[in-house]
């Protein structure tokens, strides 16, 4: 690649390094940075953008703050003018991505596909100008290939790199089978970036291999080669396990500012840098100042999390909604008060009922087991009391108050 800074002036030259200091912060890795450098540079100097790709499986259509680690990068992309593609796999999505998974993944049919793409346009335009937005569906050129075309693919990328991938290597180690479609996947991952001639592409760290398969078919296809931003992937509400709806450690983007803003102050104290860092909006420099603040004690970590949450619920919610999840965290949690805004629940089965059916017909918990855990742990109260047998009724009388745990509450209508 030419060098086209040398060909830019100053104030252009400056720019460049606004726009590298903005994509470069919260990063875990850029392949190659210097190539990046000189994209944006040539971007200036030709007045032309850049073409920002995020492909997407629709295997599971509820967005979470973990998956706007990477829609923020795109958003500040956008907001310097560059081309957002999204591609949606419609086509990869029928394979599934094996990274991750000690098993195949079940294929998706093509109303599911459908499906979970419209929920994701809706959740992403929380964050993203989904206007501006680029939309590709990869079946528009994967299915049009034929055997031969499948097979000369297949040619330029060798079994041994492949299975370099950790998912393919842990299974072999462990005797699990690999089916030969899952092989396609990261060619087809690849393929998308030759057709859109894609300047960038952006992914987790868990997308390390997928992604910089994009770099290695467009060389092969005498393209310009992709530059691969990977971006950390945030850990959920336990600290521990990545976020994600199965491991039920995540703060939805659609969830209500109570329950957004509640799951925020479970945030373990170690993480509230990085959780300011990725998924909020704050400028750069208001993320230095609270790291700094928090690193040194001087924000304790009870405002950290409580300033946290309300900017969490301020992006997704508006700044009134903000104050009032704030005020109903201080009144219930801080002061012991109830909420004033309690659901009510007619109730027109018996009078007298097991506190576990209870739990279980009024939806507060999934199973008779998951209730029967959450008594066994004191995390139900009736009526403000802690409910301490798991084999304890409960008489039903018009306004019982049920709580679960810090942030579920139901009051009883009876009919």
């Amino acid at each position: 690649m030419s060098n086209f800074i040398e060909k830019l002036t100053e104030d252009q030259r400056i720019d460049v390094k606004r726009q590298m200091m903005i994509y470069s912060q919260g990063v875990q890795e850029i392949i190659p940075a210097e190539e990046l450098e000189q994209k944006i540079a040539r971007s200036i100097l030709e007045n032309k953008p850049l073409k920002i790709k995020l492909g997407l499986d629709p295997s599971a259509p509820d967005v979470h703050l973990g998956h706007t680690v990477v829609l923020n990068k795109m958003r500040q992309f956008q907001e310097n003018g560059h081309i957002i593609q999204i591609i949606i796999g419609d086509f990869t999505g029928k394979i599934g991505d094996p990274t991750g998974k000690s098993v195949a993944r079940k294929q998706l049919t093509d109303e599911e596909v459908k499906h979970n793409a419209k929920t994701y346009f809706e959740q992403f335009a929380k964050v993203i100008d989904m206007e501006k937005v680029e939309l590709h569906y990869n079946s528009a050129w994967l299915s049009k290939l034929n055997f031969e075309d499948v097979i000369q693919l297949a040619g330029k990328i060798t079994v041994a790199r492949l299975l370099e991938r950790d998912d393919f290597e842990e299974r072999i180690a462990f005797g699990k089978p690999i089916s030969l479609h899952e092989f396609f996947y990261p060619l087809m991952q690849g393929y998308d970036s030759v057709m859109l001639e894609c300047d960038i592409e952006l992914g987790g760290t868990d997308q390390h291999f997928n992604i910089l398969m994009g770099r290695h078919f467009q060389e092969k296809f005498g393209k310009e080669k992709q530059v691969a931003l990977l971006m950390p992937l945030l850990e959920g509400l336990d600290g521990v396990e990545k976020m994600s709806k199965s491991k039920k450690n995540y703060i939805g983007i659609d969830e209500s500012p109570q329950e957004m803003y509640g799951k925020a102050m479970s945030i373990p104290d170690e993480l509230m840098g990085k959780y300011f860092d990725l998924i909020t909006d704050l400028s750069p420099e208001q993320k230095q100042t609270l790291k700094v603040q928090i690193d040194t004690g001087e924000l304790h970590p009870r405002d950290a999390k409580m300033l946290l949450g309300k900017t969490i619920v301020r992006m997704y919610h508006g700044t009134e909604e903000a104050d009032k999840a704030e005020q109903h965290f201080v009144a219930v949690f801080q002061q012991g008060s109830l909420p004033d805004d309690i659901p009510v629940v007619e109730w027109t089965g018996n009078t007298q009922v097991l506190v576990i059916d209870l739990l279980v017909d009024l939806k507060l918990l999934s199973s008779k087991s998951e209730a029967r855990r959450m008594i066994e742990n004191r995390g139900v109260k009736i009526n403000e009391t802690k409910v301490e047998d798991v084999k304890g009724q409960v008489t039903i009388s018009d306004g019982l108050i049920i709580q679960v745990g810090k942030r579920k509450f139901i009051k009883i209508k009876a009919t």
